[in-house]
């Protein structure tokens, strides 16, 4: 089950029709998908619990709590939606995009991708580009 959560004003019932998007992309990863809770927050709110639970006192897009187990994700994903229109000012794409790209980023990371590394980055934003790419052609 997906649920979404809007923590920022304003409306996006857009959200919703993602999720099929999102299921098939679990499903392409061989995954199967149990509860998953994506936040959209605000920077401040995502800082706080940045601070609370990874040590870091820095501005972040995304943090993922995971709780898979096996092949099924679970997890809560929480996102800042003022890093979304920044990033997506910065490099020059709508928000809704880079939004999309942010999620399924977290998603991503509940099937057991990292990006740590510059490999791990680069695989990361290949399958970001495959799901993204999956999402144009539902469309």
């Amino acid at each position: 089950m997906i649920s979404f959560f809007n923590e920022v004003e304003g409306q996006m019932q857009f959200l919703d029709t993602w999720k099929e998007w999102i299921r098939k992309a679990v499903k392409t990863e061989d995954k199967v998908l149990g509860e998953l809770n994506i936040i959209l927050c605000d920077d401040n709110y995502l800082l706080g619990l940045n601070q609370k639970f990874l040590n870091h006192d820095t501005l972040t897009d995304i943090i993922t709590f995971d709780n898979t187990l096996g092949r099924t994700i679970s997890g809560e994903i929480y996102i800042s939606y003022d890093r979304v229109k920044y990033n997506a000012d910065k490099y020059g794409v709508s928000h809704k995009e880079e939004l999309q790209r942010v999620v399924i980023h977290g998603v991503l990371h509940l099937c057991g991708y990292n990006d740590k590394t510059e490999d791990q980055k680069a695989e990361m934003r290949k399958k970001e580009n495959d799901k993204l790419e999956m999402f144009h052609v539902e469309q």
